[in-house]
C-alpha cells in the first residue's frame, strides 16, 4: 500500500515533532509513505466557524492532493473526522468518495488496517489518555460512557503493549477538555474551567504524561498546565508509540 501523510496545519506550524514521529512510526511498520508538498488546510476551521461554503476550495484541494493514495493517514482525530464527515459539501465524485473512505486517524490505521498492537515501543512513565470528542464520538476510536456499548479503546489497546508504560485509569475518562476549536475563543471562561477539570483528574490519578490522538486538545491542556506550573508533561500518542526509551 502507498500512504499519503496528512499533517494538519497546527501540527506543521507548532508541533512538527509529532509529524516526524508519525512518519517514522509508519515507516517502522513497513508502510510506504509519501508527503504531498502541495497539501494545505483541510478546511475544518472555516467549516466550524460557519463558513462551510467558503471552505470548499480547501476541501477540493485536499482531494486533489491525496486522491492517488491507497490510504491517507493523519495524527489528528478532528481533522480526519472533518474529511470523512464534512466533505459531503463537495460533489461526490469517485475521487471525493475514495478520499473520504480511505482517510484514517493514525491509531485507527495502525489498529484496524495494519492489524497491529505491539509495535516495539518502550516508554517508562505513568500515562493518562485524553480521549478527544472528535476521535471518540466521531471516529468511534473507543466506547463512550453515555452509550451502553461494550468498553473498548483503540488508543488503550496500543498503549497497553508499550513496554514499561503504566496506563492510569481516570475518574472521568471521556470528558471533554473544553477546547472545541473556536469554542475556546468565544467561550473562554467555560473552556478554561473544563480544561482545568481534566488536568486535575490526571493529577489525582498520579499521571506523569498526558497523551491523546488530537494535539489540538493537548495544546489546550498544555497551555493551562504551563501557565499554572503544574507537574505534567504532554505528548502526542505518536511520540510515545515511536519511543524506544
Amino acid at each position: 500500500m502507498k500512504v499519503g501523510l496528512f499533517i494538519p496545519c497546527y501540527i506543521n506550524q507548532l508541533y512538527p515533532q509529532v509529524g516526524v514521529a508519525t512518519l517514522e512510526l509508519l515507516e517502522k511498520l513497513g508502510v510506504e509513505v509519501d508527503y504531498p508538498m502541495g497539501q494545505t488546510c483541510c478546511g475544518q476551521p472555516l467549516g466550524n466557524s460557519g463558513y462551510e461554503e467558503d471552505s470548499k476550495g480547501a476541501c477540493q484541494l485536499f482531494v486533489e492532493n491525496f486522491k492517488a493514495y491507497d490510504y491517507i493517514v493523519g495524527p489528528s482525530g478532528s481533522c480526519v473526522y472533518h474529511v470523512k464527515k464534512h466533505f459531503d459539501i463537495l460533489e461526490q465524485t469517485d475521487a471525493v468518495k475514495k478520499v473520504r473512505n480511505n482517510t484514517y486517524e493514525l491509531c485507527q490505521f495502525i489498529y484496524k488496517v495494519l492489524g497491529r498492537t505491539d509495535i516495539g515501543a518502550s516508554f517508562p512513565f505513568k500515562v493518562g489518555i485524553h480521549k478527544s470528542c472528535h476521535g471518540l464520538r466521531g471516529l468511534r476510536l473507543g466506547s463512550c460512557s453515555e452509550r451502553m456499548d461494550d468498553p473498548y479503546s483503540t488508543e488503550e489497546s496500543l498503549l497497553k503493549e508499550v513496554k514499561s508504560l503504566e496506563l492510569k485509569t481516570l475518574n472521568r475518562a471521556d470528558e471533554c477538555c473544553g477546547f472545541g476549536g473556536t469554542f475556546s475563543v468565544f467561550e473562554e471562561a467555560i473552556s478554561v474551567k473544563m480544561g482545568k477539570d481534566r488536568i486535575q483528574d490526571h493529577i489525582d490519578s498520579d499521571v506523569e504524561v498526558i497523551t491523546g490522538a488530537d494535539h489540538s486538545c493537548l495544546m489546550h491542556l498544555e497551555g493551562l498546565i504551563n501557565r499554572n506550573n503544574q507537574p505534567l508533561k504532554v505528548m502526542h500518542i505518536a511520540e510515545i508509540l515511536n519511543s524506544t526509551m
